[in-house]
């Protein structure tokens, strides 16, 4: 649309490794950890990255924060949000979905992306899934042998869909010893590029060494902190906010109006 300005998420990137991370729980904050402001509740980077793309997942396809706060829920009983090789029978990823059920191959499964969508596909189908108990309503999708389990975690799932889908600043931090850079720029951009696009539904411009995402407000920059460990960011920036892994969220004073930032080189 002419004349329209959007404002732009840019993300500074070290290196190009894309794997999930596997931190064990209790891990010190130079290995890296999540908090959300305002609650005692940590993660690890690898939960935090997966939480978002569920966030970003249900956000991307309309539905309402109570669809994020169910599937975070389920996530966090069936695998701890870790995406996982393994589980009950062939049950795996994170919604311990089973690839002899229906539910996809052994590889969609354990795709963050897919295994959301999957779950949602689901969910949207449970009669009264948006009012009704969270319990319920997950067992409804996943038919588990405990039909009970999910409910312990509803305040957790409120907690974290209220940070990663939350329109103002900081609310969610993350924390790792940042990465030397390797490999050629245009290479490491173009991949955290793919996965901006993939998973926030953001299109981006590559200039260089700049990776700029059109963001439409702080669940797109809260998305980036939360896989800045997944995808070796050394630096996000939104409106007149830095965060960095090493200082967290800091507020400058000064807007950078398009929002640019650079890749580490």
């Amino acid at each position: 649309m002419a004349g329209l300005w959007v404002p732009l998420l840019v993300v500074v990137v070290a290196v190009v490794g894309l794997s999930w991370d596997t931190d064990s729980q209790g891990v010190p904050p130079v290995a890296g950890r999540c908090t959300i402001a305002g609650s005692p509740l940590t993660l690890t980077n690898e939960q935090a990255a997966n939480a978002a793309t569920i966030a970003a997942v249900s956000r991307s396809r309309g539905l309402p924060e109570r669809a994020t706060t169910i599937a975070l829920a389920t996530a966090q009983q069936e695998s701890r949000l870790r995406n996982l090789a393994y589980g009950d029978r062939d049950s795996l990823g994170l919604f311990q979905q089973r690839p002899s059920q229906g539910w996809g191959t052994p590889d969609q499964v354990q795709d963050p992306v897919y295994a959301t969508g999957k779950f949602l596909d689901g969910l949207v189908e449970v009669p009264g899934w948006d009012t009704g108990r969270l319990t319920e309503v997950a067992q409804a999708v996943q038919r588990s042998g405990f039909p009970e389990a999910y409910q312990q975690w509803e305040e957790m799932g409120t907690t974290l869909s209220r940070a990663l889908l939350a329109t103002t600043p900081a609310a969610l931090s993350c924390t790792y010893s940042p990465p030397d850079a390797a490999g050629p720029v245009d290479e490491r951009a173009a991949a955290v590029a793919d996965v901006v696009r993939r998973e926030a539904g953001a299109p981006t411009v590559l200039a260089g060494g700049v990776v700029s995402v059109a963001a439409t407000g702080w669940p797109e920059a809260t998305w980036a902190v939360a896989h800045a460990r997944t995808l070796q960011l050394t630096e996000v920036r939104f409106t007149d906010w830095t965060w960095t892994p090493t200082g967290g969220w800091v507020q400058t004073g000064e807007d950078a109006g398009a929002l640019l930032l650079q890749l580490a080189v």
